[in-house]
């Protein structure tokens, strides 16, 4: 029976894609213009041309996935896995294994930039999460995997880093002179969700430009494939964004770029536990949260010197949680254990990150070897607001120095030696109740080396060592033990990739990247009882593209872990399932772009660590981009996800996962 559903929700897909193909090859035999093709290019182009493993994702891809939070939007990523990833709270990013968990939130081993800014939380027990905004702000989010190309971002990174990079005025004007408006609109059915997303990009002249963005994106709580209601699920979240850049000089290579990024949602009568679907032991809560990110950024690209490109980068990254408990949600109220829980429900959750980056990248020869060294400074100041009996308040002040090299050698063998060295001066809050005037001093050194080789076949092999030290965090101050001991990790990473043109036809791309990785964490203090993890996983990515505009994308993450506490190995509780996911689309000239996902996840476990059963999930998009008529320079993007409608639940994650959502979106720039 299994299989006669299966097959008939592929033939659903499939008739799907032959009736939208036939309304676009319709549309331009009536126009007699088959449109301008890009020959060879797939959904998401795979970076063969590095040995770090990276991925890129676009405008264009941020369009057309409608997602709802940045998690969904990277969950395409191999080693990526999503801890509820289709809310902003009571969710998170799990890379390899390490990042987003259950209990804490987070356990600071993947690092989120904003423009540069560090964001996201330390430890908040049950109501932690890494990242608290809305994917129409960014232009583009870039995922690396591990540790090796970290260095110059942060220390302790072992999952990998997210960055994100808000969009420019000049994104819409072009850059040339005048004033356009961008509005989006989109509906969504499971959950009645709704967005609005209006843009306002100002150029006054070549030098000025000025953006103004606002958000905003509601949806009630989705059912699951079974019908059921998905608990927690409800959200609003209103969303700004104010942007300008200032550019001067004879040959504009001065500039100075300012930028206030806010998020904020206002919860009801919510559990306590963002992480769960109804009100436990904690009762429920109203519960504010806000994210703001202020950037002063300069920059100085002299033209004709090689050796100078400066970026001084002032950030401030704030996320206030305030909680209010709701009286008489909790079975414990009347207990001895009651008073302790409300300070919990209670407290006020606050981290401030101020940081000062500066940074400069140089290209100079030495020999046969030329260097694009990219080398700087870091001022980093962590404050967390007292909680009481929840949790330690205290400042995390660090300076870092780092530079990476990527040395070429010819045209085949590139060389990346990265190192940083950080150190830290972290004290507990004397005004906190009881006072805590712990002060503690700590530093680490740490690094990597990866080497690529490219054949000239289109083949290359590429290895990598690294290693890196998490730091003690504010949460921990109220433990001496864990004071002195930063958190350690070793990755050993080997692979090779392939990229290549006119390799079945005239005008085909063909690239493939695989990747397998080995890490282990020791000295570890962001879990109980454990001493060391160890992760050993291969990530493969592949992709076709034909001139005719047919694409294919796939990538694959196949993951073994363990936690050893006292000598005993059993599985780590963090491990990710396996998973693969194909894309088939086809791309008609200018006009119409289809393509049908379906994503294969093994069985494993959720954040419980109970067992979770396999599945499979086909997803439908299309976007259309009409060239003439009443509706030219409108954008039109319908996305089917989970057409079968399937019940599931994803590895790691507390909740059901939604079931079947139409979406629909139509923007228009002005």
């Amino acid at each position: 029976m299994r299989a006669r559903i299966h097959m008939a929700g592929l033939l659903g897909t499939a008739s799907c894609l032959s009736l939208m193909t036939a309304a676009a090859w319709a549309q331009e035999q009536d126009d007699g213009f088959l449109g301008t093709l890009e020959l060879g290019e797939s959904k998401r182009e795979i970076q063969t041309d590095t040995a770090v493993p990276i991925t890129n994702i676009d405008q264009e891809e941020i369009n057309d996935r409608q997602a709802n939070t940045v998690a969904e939007l990277i969950d395409t990523v191999p080693g990526v896995t999503l801890v509820n990833g289709s809310t902003p709270q009571g969710s998170g990013i799990n890379i390899r294994g390490f990042g987003a968990n259950g209990t804490f939130g987070t356990d600071q081993k993947v690092l989120i930039l904003v423009d540069g800014a560090t964001t996201g939380a330390e430890e908040l027990y049950r109501i932690g999460n890494q990242l608290f905004t809305d994917p129409q702000l960014y232009k583009s989010v870039s995922v690396i995997r591990g540790t090796v190309g970290s260095f110059e971002f942060g220390s302790g990174v072992v999952g990998g880093v997210v960055q994100l990079e808000t969009k420019d005025a000049s994104d819409f004007t072009g850059g040339i002179p005048g004033v356009k408006l961008r509005q989006l609109l989109e509906a969504s059915t499971n959950g009645n969700g709704f967005v609005s997303s209006s843009i306002l990009a100002w150029q006054p002249n070549e030098q000025t430009e000025f953006l103004l963005s606002y958000t905003y994106r509601d949806q009630d709580d989705q059912e699951d494939g079974n019908g059921d209601t998905i608990g927690n699920s409800e959200f609003t979240l209103p969303s700004y964004l104010i942007k300008g850049k200032y550019s001067f000089g004879d040959n504009l290579e001065h500039s100075i770029t300012a930028s206030w990024n806010n998020s904020t949602s206002d919860e009801k009568d919510v559990p306590y536990d963002s992480f769960s679907v109804t009100a436990d032991s904690f009762g429920n809560v109203d519960r504010r949260i806000e994210n703001r990110v202020a950037i002063l950024r300069y920059q100085y690209q002299p033209a004709g010197n090689d050796l100078v490109d400066l970026d001084v980068n002032l950030s401030y990254s704030d996320q206030k949680i305030d909680n209010t408990y709701i009286s008489g949600s909790s079975p414990l109220e009347g207990s001895p254990f009651f008073p302790r829980l409300l300070d919990l429900a209670e407290a006020e959750q606050r981290y401030e990150t101020t940081k000062l980056t500066i940074k400069n990248t140089a290209y100079f020869q030495t020999g046969i070897a030329s260097h694009d060294l990219r080398a700087g400074v870091e001022f980093i100041d962590r404050d967390r607001l007292d909680g009481g009996d929840a949790a330690p308040g205290g400042t995390d002040r660090r300076f870092a120095i780092f530079a990476v090299d990527d040395i070429n050698i010819g045209d085949s063998l590139t060389l990346t030696p990265a190192i940083r060295y950080e150190k830290q001066d972290i004290s507990g809050d004397s005004d906190a109740t009881p006072p805590l005037n712990a002060s503690y001093d700590n530093d680490a050194l740490m690094g990597g080396l990866s080497a690529r080789y490219e054949f000239s076949n289109g083949f290359a092999i590429f290895g990598s060592g690294a290693y890196t030290e998490n730091l003690p965090i504010i949460d921990d101050l109220g433990t001496v033990a864990l004071m002195n001991q930063s958190e350690k990790a070793r990755t050993w990473e080997a692979g090779f990739s392939y990229s290549a043109g006119d390799v079945f036809a005239t005008g085909d791309v063909v690239r493939a990247k695989v990747n397998a990785y080995d890490t282990t964490l020791w000295d570890i203090t962001s879990y109980r009882n454990v001493d060391n993890v160890k992760a050993r996983g291969v990530e493969i990515e592949a992709s076709y593209a034909s001139a005719g505009g047919f694409y294919m994308d796939f990538n694959t993450n196949i993951v073994h872990a363990t936690e050893s506490d006292a000598g005993v190995e059993t599985r780590w509780r963090n491990e990710p399932a396996d998973t693969a996911r194909l894309t088939v689309g086809q791309r008609f000239g200018e006009t119409l772009d289809v393509s049908w996902e379906i994503l294969g996840s093994r069985s494993g476990f959720d954040s419980s660590g109970d067992p979770l059963g396999g599945f499979g999930v086909n997803t439908l998009r299309a976007s259309y981009f009409p060239q003439e008529g009443a509706f030219k320079g409108f954008e039109f993007y319908a996305g089917i996800e989970n057409i079968l409608d399937k019940d599931y639940q994803g590895s790691l994650s507390s909740r059901r996962a939604p079931g079947r959502n139409f979406k629909f979106t139509v923007a228009k720039t002005f």
